[in-house]
């Protein structure tokens, strides 16, 4: 449109839902659900323009040429452009190019039914620098994933900002507007000013609760905390006292080796934590890789410093799969991201994924490193420490065995740790037979 001789600046909101992700009955994505929720938002904040927009919703369309044609002229918009996405990734029967499934779209379809992922970059490709913006709130079906994660990204185009999750199958992601896009207009809702994408994008992942190993880009968050100091880079002992010391370590600050006392009583079982699975890294490391953007340990300290554990547990999560896909099972980088979970995860008083952690971060030590060096046991009396403040009977018993394993391939550990745990764990067991 041109008034007075000028092109009048026009932006576009297209917001495309794709195929429910469902599998086995349960709901991963409903991207009805997520549309229905954007249209309750005004234009001016989800596009972060004031500029008069056009807005395109497109539900339940099956036929990816009619898709094409849609994007292609939302992106001949002279103005700023967000194009959001969500549904069931998948991906051909040859398993080589990943689609966005479209209402009719089967596995053995997925060619001519679905839209290709590669036609979001081909089509945006051609704009202007800064203008557009891809969001994205998608689950990926079994035969997709390990797709995915050999990609560890999933590129729209270099002209546009990318931001969005995939959730891995499986996940039961409720009958309702999806986590992510919940948390992302609720971000904008609650600011006072719009936040900048990478700023939204970094306060919804910090808020939702993403499931265990989701596919978050980009995976470094654009978040600071002035006034704090950064967490150590190296393995720390926990802010508590060893099983085996004699007072309390100070929290997150190296300390000197425990000394050994008597043996310690097991506990009496008491209120259950709640169990939660852990990843332990299990492959040998790939070259080093240093994080380039702004240390995030800061603002997760000061997370947990002020009580919101289950934000900076998400951040340390996040930190961590961007470790392992840029550097491998990195001990330098991954190890050092479990071993910051663990002690969140002590400092929320989650013994048990506390324990866990520790455990698999010894583990992961012991492929890279001997077993007197001073991580490794570290971690291990950590892990110990974690385990006897496990007040759940069932749940000790159930972390024994690893803990116990992990102390008898650590020669020079004091041999007191693998006395006081198997005393302690034969002590659960006759717990459990005598109240059973």
């Amino acid at each position: 449109m041109q008034i007075n001789g000028a092109t009048q600046q026009r932006g576009h909101v297209l917001l495309i839902a794709g195929d429910s992700a469902t599998r086995r009955r349960t709901v991963q994505v409903l991207p009805s659900k997520n549309l229905a929720a954007l249209s309750m938002v005004p234009v001016s904040a989800l596009l972060g323009s004031s500029l008069p927009s056009d807005t395109t919703y497109l539900d339940g369309i099956h036929d990816q040429n009619a898709l094409q044609v849609r994007l292609r002229t939302a992106a001949a918009t002279p103005g700023p452009l967000l194009v959001y996405l969500s549904g069931r990734l998948t991906t051909d029967r040859r398993g080589q190019q990943l689609y966005l499934a479209l209402s009719r779209t089967t596995t053995s379809t997925a060619r001519y039914t679905a839209l290709p992922w590669e036609w979001l970059g081909t089509e945006l490709r051609a704009r202007p620098q800064g203008l557009t913006t891809v969001v994205f709130d998608l689950a990926a079906d079994k035969a997709t994933w390990p797709l995915l994660r050999e990609y560890g990204t999933l590129p729209a185009s270099t002209a546009a900002e990318v931001f969005g999750v995939v959730t891995p199958p499986g996940f039961d992601g409720g009958d309702g507007v999806s986590t992510y896009t919940r948390h992302w207009i609720e971000q904008l809702r609650n600011s006072p000013e719009r936040p900048t994408n990478s700023r939204l994008h970094a306060l919804t992942v910090s808020a939702a609760a993403l499931p265990p190993g989701a596919l978050v880009l980009p995976v470094t968050p654009a978040l600071t905390a002035a006034g704090h100091g950064p967490w150590p880079t190296t393995n720390t002992r926990p802010a508590g006292p060893d099983p085996l010391s004699s007072g309390p370590v100070p929290g997150y600050a190296p300390s000197p080796a425990p000394q050994p006392q008597q043996p310690a009583a097991a506990p009496p079982p008491g209120t259950p934590v709640p169990q939660q699975v852990s990843p332990s890294p299990s492959r040998p490391p790939t070259a080093h890789t240093e994080f380039v953007a702004q240390d995030p340990r800061p603002h997760i300290h000061a997370l947990a410093q002020a009580g919101r554990h289950s934000e900076a547990a998400q951040l340390a999560q996040l930190w961590e799969q961007h470790a392992l896909r840029t550097g491998g099972y990195d001990p330098a980088q991954a190890t050092q991201w479990v071993e910051i979970r663990a002690d969140l995860a002590k400092m929320s008083g989650n013994y048990l994924l506390a324990t866990q952690l520790w455990v698999g971060a010894g583990r992961a030590r012991l492929l890279h490193q001997s077993s007197d060096a001073p991580e490794v046991l570290s971690a291990a009396q950590s892990a110990h420490y974690c385990w006897t403040q496990l007040r759940d009977v069932a749940r000790a018993r159930e972390c024994g065995p690893e803990l116990i394993s992990l102390l008898r391939a650590l020669p020079s550990l004091d041999r007191r740790h693998l006395s006081v745990a198997q005393q302690r764990l034969e002590f659960l067991h006759e717990a459990s037979s005598a109240g059973s």
